[in-house]
């Protein structure tokens, strides 16, 4: 008889469509992930994907073809929209887009949901974002809303000046948002970038740390579109160097510098942070990019959000009667700095696997005038990792 529990698969090592992610491939990893290894092991975080993935040949503009898409995550599910939480962003190369930042920066939080898509789209999916959101907590009609929209550019494969992505497009993305196993690959805003020369897109890792008797979690959800093959480490081994072969990208006569593209990271955790805290996880995705073997190429957007989903509320700025002796003052626990180390760790792993989870997950594709983007070829991954 066969164990039916056997028959439940293990989302640490799997992928919802059955292949084998970074663990699975038996890369050695460091670090405890969550049940499912992504971003949604946060209480609370969901996520949410609209693909378009039409026509073929060469582009007409405005026409196709269109490899692109959405990807929407909601800090606190659906209920959660419109309370604020403490975040914090950083840039490691400011050439891209991330809306709402500037907010971030002078109160300390954000409060809606969160959209990425490429670089020319970020128009609508700011729209989307609004649309849905009041439609789903119609008391948000009357409030100012600051959405934040990142993006990363697809236009090798896609139609990227084509107007594919609209408001129901995001709306489509956000109706779609769950918790649990979480998509990788060429899914969502994803669907059109690359990584390190490689089909890129989508992935999401997760870490599980104590600190003070409680079980925190830390979850990581990236849009990888950045670095050059020679620049590819996979723990500790310059793998990349070894596959120089089949880069269409660099070999065509494509106008982009090797290593362009950018990488929008979000960051989550149930850990109780004040904003800075936010901001200072939000700065060691750098270090767990760095792992892969990056350095930051200067035409590559590298931005990335962090942000702590204790503490709902406590940041809100709804307006305050500030004559009247019923003000209450709001309140915030955090974790002590002092105590901040293994958080940072489980960023900067769930960080690393969460790039070897893209390249686990990506196919090879054909997009825009028949420009290819090669999958990474899992099957010579025991020879590259025997490498001393």
């Amino acid at each position: 008889m066969t164990d039916s529990a056997s028959l439940v698969p293990d989302h640490r090592t799997n992928a919802v469509t059955g292949q084998a992610r970074a663990r699975g491939l038996g890369i050695d990893l460091l670090g405890t992930p969550g049940p499912f290894n992504a971003i949604t092991d946060v209480p609370g975080v969901e996520v949410g994907f609209a693909t378009l993935i039409t026509g073929d040949g060469p582009l007409v503009a405005g026409n196709g073809p269109v490899r692109t898409g959405v990807t929407a995550i909601l800090p606190l599910g659906r209920a959660g929209v419109g309370t604020a939480i403490a975040a914090g962003w950083h840039s490691l190369n400011g050439n891209g887009e991330m809306t709402g930042t500037t907010w971030i920066d002078e109160a300390g939080a954000i409060s809606m949901p969160i959209g990425i898509t490429n670089t020319h789209a970020i128009g609508p999916v700011h729209r989307g974002i609004i649309d849905w959101s009041i439609a789903n907590n119609p008391a948000l009609a009357d409030r100012w809303l600051l959405p934040i929209a990142a993006e990363t550019w697809d236009g090798y494969l896609n139609d990227i000046n084509g107007p594919h992505i609209q408001p129901a497009t995001t709306v489509a993305a956000l109706d779609a948002a769950r918790p649990g196993a979480v998509a990788e690959g060429s899914v969502g805003g994803g669907t059109g970038m690359n990584c390190y020369q490689f089909k890129g897109g989508t992935g999401t890792s997760s870490r599980q740390i104590i600190l003070g008797g409680r079980t925190y979690t830390v979850g990581v959800l990236m849009q990888a579109n950045f670095g050059s093959r020679a620049e590819l480490v996979i723990t500790g081994r310059r793998v990349g160097q070894q596959l120089l072969a089949d880069n269409p990208i660099e070999d065509s006569d494509w106008l982009v510098p090797a290593g362009a593209g950018s990488c929008i990271t979000i960051v989550a955790t149930d850990a109780p942070l004040l904003p800075g805290q936010c901001k200072a996880l939000a700065r060691r995705v750098s270090f767990g990019l760095a792992r892969t073997g990056t350095t930051g190429s200067h035409f590559s957007g590298d931005i990335f959000l962090a942000f702590s989903t204790a503490n709902p509320g406590a940041l809100d700025s709804a307006f305050a009667d500030i004559e009247s002796s019923s003000m209450s003052l709001h309140s915030i626990g955090f974790v002590p700095w002092g105590a901040m180390d293994p958080l940072f760790e489980a960023v900067v792993q769930s960080t690393e696997e969460a790039v070897l989870n893209v390249l686990a997950a990506s196919r090879s594709m054909t997009g825009r005038d028949g420009h290819r983007s090669p999958g990474f070829p899992v099957s010579r991954l025991p020879e590259l990792l025997a490498q001393g």
